[in-house]
């Protein structure tokens, strides 16, 4: 059953009440499911926000987490972003080994997939990237051999390239 699980990304346009946000995480714990990435914050209209999960499921998994997140009172809208014309962006903070030897090696790297350095001390920098998972994959195996301190990701944000 578990063989065809694929990641989706799912967004909602929710009430900006306390407790919202716990009770869609506790319908996927409550039946099983996991939250793979979950980002959440008031959107122009501070009387609603955005909450955007990713979840690795089946088809028929996911059918029902549409279904479940639905029945949610303060859930006012439940959309499928998997594959659709949208732009998503997750942004990922990484504290890096930064010996004088490297350091200009680094920086390279860094600039490369358009990081900005946000903190430098004796040893280390601290930069700041945005964009596709893959593309934060790929910058965090190219620094693993330069020693990876700290690594702290958000989670995929997204909007529909048209208005919904």
């Amino acid at each position: 059953m578990l063989d065809n699980l694929q990641r989706y990304t799912i967004t909602m346009l929710v009430e900006n009440e306390p407790g919202v946000t716990a009770r869609v995480a506790g319908m996927f714990a409550g039946r099983g499911y996991n939250i793979e990435t979950i980002c959440g914050a008031p959107t122009a209209n501070p009387e609603m926000s955005r909450i955007t999960i990713t979840t690795n499921s089946t088809p028929d998994q996911v059918e029902q987490i549409f279904k479940n997140l639905r029945r949610l009172v303060n859930v006012i809208k439940v959309r499928d972003m998997t594959g659709r014309e949208a732009v998503k962006r997750e942004m990922a903070l990484i504290c890096v080994k930064a010996l004088p030897a490297d350091r200009a090696d680094i920086y390279s790297i860094i600039k490369s997939f358009g990081g900005r350095i946000v903190d430098t001390g004796l040893t280390h920098y601290i930069f700041e990237v945005t964009g596709s998972g893959g593309k934060i994959d790929t910058l965090v195996r190219l620094l693993e051999p330069m020693g990876i301190e700290k690594l702290a990701r958000s989670g995929i944000l997204g909007l529909y390239r048209e208005p919904e």
